[in-house]
């Protein structure tokens, strides 16, 4: 068990943080390839997947590796994941359609890939401004869980955005598409077949 929750929470918070910090670096060196644009775009996207996937990886490693301090980890993960995602849409919104919002609907109703991308953002914005306590308060646990279900459907339009925009080595989406599946596959069998997952027994810390 766990006893210096915030000390664990920073380590997270400064590492969450790393990868901005390395573009940004890269970016100040002229280090970002031949199309930088592309080059960060896709680097925000699947940014957003990896924390999307690793805030949905905290309840099955929680109870099965009987870690109770592990959710107070989920909602920073969760808010990284949107903070990437609003990255990811503000390279696309400035850099290749420099605010051109015509430009921008007519994309995202021409380019399907888009516009599930598109989706998976809004689906993403009330689960950051419901992530605070006092949302939780406000709306109550039942409400606040039936929402934050919503979670699942973004991070299947996000890896289904990043599969339809890659047109040559697919293997990362589709690597990104198993880890969604083992995860969601996990929460269906807790649910519908809660004896065939295994827990590890709380110890005394």
């Amino acid at each position: 068990m766990v006893k210096d929750i915030k000390f664990v929470k920073l380590v997270v918070f400064v590492n969450a943080a790393v990868p901005l910090a390395m573009l940004g670096w890269d970016a100040y060196h002229h280090n970002l390839g031949a199309n930088p644009i592309e080059f960060a775009t896709r680097t925000t996207g699947a940014l957003t997947l990896v924390f999307l996937l690793l805030c949905l990886a905290v309840t099955p490693l929680r109870k099965s590796l009987a870690q109770p301090w592990m959710i107070k980890l989920r909602r920073m993960l969760g808010l990284y994941a949107f903070f990437y995602g609003c990255l990811h849409l503000s390279t696309y919104v400035w850099f290749d359609k420099f605010f051109d919002v015509r430009a921008i609907v007519g994309d995202t109703l021409k380019r399907p890939f888009i516009t599930v991308g598109m989706l998976s953002f809004i689906l993403l914005t009330p689960l950051a401004v419901t992530s605070t306590n006092a949302m939780v308060k406000r709306l109550g646990g039942k409400r606040w869980n039936r929402l934050h279900k919503a979670v699942y459907v973004a991070a299947a339009g996000g890896v289904i955005h990043y599969y339809a925009l890659v047109k040559a080595d697919r293997r990362e989406p589709i690597l990104f598409g198993v880890a969604l599946a083992l995860l969601l596959g996990y929460r269906l069998v807790e649910k519908y077949a809660p004896h065939l997952v295994r827990r590890v027994p709380v110890r005394d810390a």
